[in-house]
């Protein structure tokens, strides 16, 4: 016999098998009544899950080509508060089985459910009684020949606890789930979607058994999409009380859009984006502790411990040490001054975002950056209750000092509340003046206590409303942009000289110190003294924050006098306009009687004559040409002379 003969006849074979397989479940059909087939599917059923599913809709038989059978309008559960409800089910029949007359599940698809599940505050759902039925289910005798496959197709499940005001929906729920007869693991894959955003999902149970009896099995779950991507491997049991324990690791591009995602409120200022953790896990009842962690945030990298307990309001604990902290994208929102740095920011502070959680966070760190100022070590503390938060900096190298206090904002009904208790101790005062008020016209080392408290819906409303106290006492130093020595020299020489320019230089001075008030806004100056070895200088007056204006009379006085015996020369002298680039003037009254010039234009003045001599004198001290004199002065002026200086 040839090859050729050999593959026709084994040809001729299988199409007679073939023949006589369809020839044989064509007459199953008809040998096998429809009733008979749905009695046993319904049986497979209630025997593999232990569910009675009813039936409320109508049920068709297909044996040919391919053995199904389909029930329209199913329910479990309550039929009043189902806990599943579906358009159809569909189970599809063993091939072989069927052939010899027996019905077999192969497996079931279940056509647009609608899933419910009810939590209830004893940690009981809608769902438990089906639980302890599928449990029962699971025997030995049952699994070894039923089905272990299940589609949910076109799904929807709802979420629900009263208690904690949780209402969830999940669309479009695409899950194959299979439990293998040949082992006790279980295991779910597909895909939903959830406030809008497409998610996949698997998750496996070593010991499905034991998981639904609410005894320990080992878990995996995976969740991905657009918003964030999560894991975690470890156990759960849910007996007495549901605990986890394992490794948790999650990631997100932002993570200010992955909790708005998930409907929390958008959280105030800036930052937020890049995050990344990943720590081990132990959830017992509604509290979750995080150890070994570590966490990325916008750059910044941490490790610590962290717990959250998500019982009554949500509330968030821990201690996280970090190398280096960048700031910077947090308060990137956050202006104190305009664009211009010449008046206060207008823009409308909200803290909202704070009000849904609680948190109590220690943080400490090697250096810590704030937009341009680089801080040393620090420890700081952060507690927020009710949308009141306290920030504490139990001690911050800054400024090349150290700096410690708390800041506290709170939401009230025109905006949010402010306050501050700061103390800077041996600081740098040009940078920080500079950095936090605007003001670098003050060298040298020093200490600054400052409490103040306002309120409003911004921080020039703030401003308009701040109360408190604030001292400085400074030493080594020097006024930046002005000789008051070379000023006092020359008018003490020329009294009406003038024209110099004296807006530039320095002042050093040994010791400084300075006593403020602060009232609404205005700043009471109750005590400014400024000692060097060639000046001494004496403040009071007031100031305005909102402004940012100064109005303040003083006396600046050369120590050294020019012969001995002479009474050191003193001026009288004015500081007024804005804080970052004030203009101090002298008093014209007393140079002009140091002046040799000044009895004659005085009598000028007084007896209203010579508005020549007025003009001449005022020329003479300002250096240019005079303002227009008062027409009171102007109608009795006459030319008069004077002796020159």
């Amino acid at each position: 016999m040839t090859a050729a003969t050999g593959l026709k006849r084994l040809g001729f074979v299988l199409l007679a098998v073939i023949a006589g397989g369809l020839v044989v479940l064509t007459t199953a059909g008809y040998l096998i009544s429809a009733d008979t087939v749905r009695q046993q599917v319904v049986g497979e059923i209630r025997a593999v899950t232990g569910l009675d599913p009813v039936l409320r809709g109508k049920a068709s038989v297909s044996l040919f080509p391919t053995g199904s059978v389909s029930f329209a309008d199913v329910v479990l559960g309550d039929p009043k508060q189902p806990a599943l409800t579906a358009e159809r089910l569909t189970a599809r029949l063993r091939f072989f089985p069927l052939l010899i007359g027996r019905v077999e599940i192969a497996d079931v698809a279940l056509d647009r459910p609608n899933i419910a599940i009810e939590l209830q505050p004893n940690g009981q759902s809608n769902w438990t009684g089906l639980i302890d039925a599928l449990m029962r289910g699971q025997t030995d005798s049952h699994r070894l020949a039923a089905f272990s496959e299940m589609r949910i197709d076109g799904g929807t499940v709802v979420i629900r606890n009263e208690a904690r005001k949780l209402n969830e929906t999940l669309h479009g729920v695409e899950f194959s789930l299979a439990w293998p007869s040949i082992s006790k693991s279980f295991g779910a894959t597909g895909h939903f979607v959830w406030h809008d955003a497409p998610m996949d999902a698997s998750l496996t149970l070593a010991d499905f058994p034991a998981a639904l009896a609410g005894n320990r099995s080992g878990l995996k779950l995976r969740v991905s999409g657009s918003p964030m991507k999560a894991a975690f491997e470890g156990a759960i049991s849910i007996k007495p009380t549901l605990k986890i324990e394992g490794t948790v690791a999650a990631d997100a591009a932002s993570l200010r859009n992955t909790l708005v995602w998930a409907g929390q409120k958008p959280l105030p200022g800036g930052g937020f984006g890049r995050f990344a953790i990943k720590a081990r896990t132990n959830v017992v009842g509604g509290t979750i502790s995080l150890s070994s962690v570590n966490v990325e945030l916008d750059g910044n990298s941490a490790e610590g411990v962290l717990t959250f307990a998500a019982d009554g309001r949500q509330t968030l604990q821990g201690t996280l040490a970090a190398d280096s902290l960048d700031l910077t994208p947090y308060v990137s929102t956050v202006r104190l001054l305009a664009t211009n740095e010449r008046a206060w920011n207008n823009g409308q502070i909200t803290l909202d975002g704070l009000a849904g959680l609680d948190l109590d966070l220690r943080l400490s760190a090697a250096t810590v950056i704030v937009s341009n100022a680089k801080v040393g070590r620090t420890a700081i503390a952060a507690n927020l209750r009710s949308g009141h938060l306290v920030v504490t900096v139990g001690e911050a190298q800054a400024y090349g000092g150290v700096v410690k206090g708390s800041m506290a904002l709170s939401n009230f009904e025109q905006g949010v509340e402010v306050k501050s208790q700061l103390q800077f101790t041996d600081v740098d005062l040009e940078n920080c003046l500079g950095q936090l008020f605007g003001l670098r016209r003050l060298e040298g080392k020093g200490n600054i206590a400052l409490a103040v408290e306002g309120t409003g819906d911004s921080v020039l409303a703030v401003t308009h409303t701040l109360n408190g106290i604030a001292t400085l006492t400074g030493s080594n130093g020097a006024l930046a942009g002005l000789n008051v020595e070379q000023l006092l020299r020359r008018l003490e020489r020329r009294p009406l000289s003038g024209g110099g320019e004296f807006r530039s230089g320095r002042t050093p001075y040994d010791k400084i110190s300075v006593a403020l008030k602060i009232t609404q806004g205005t700043v009471a100056v109750e005590d400014v003294k400024i000692e060097g070895a060639a000046v001494v200088l004496a403040l009071a007056g007031s100031a305005s924050i909102p402004a940012r204006e100064l109005d303040l009379k003083g006396t600046a006085a050369l120590v050294a006098p020019p012969k001995p015996g002479v009474t050191p020369f003193e001026l009288p002298f004015i500081v007024q306009g804005s804080w970052d680039d004030p203009i101090m003037l002298p008093d014209p009254e007393a140079l002009i009687r140091r002046s040799g010039a000044a009895a004659p234009l005085l009598n000028a003045v007084r007896e209203r004559r010579s508005r020549d001599s007025v003009r001449s004198a005022i020329e003479r001290l300002t250096g240019g040409a005079s303002g227009t004199v008062p027409a009171a002065d102007q109608s009795s002026a006459q030319p008069a002379t004077g002796k020159s200086e």
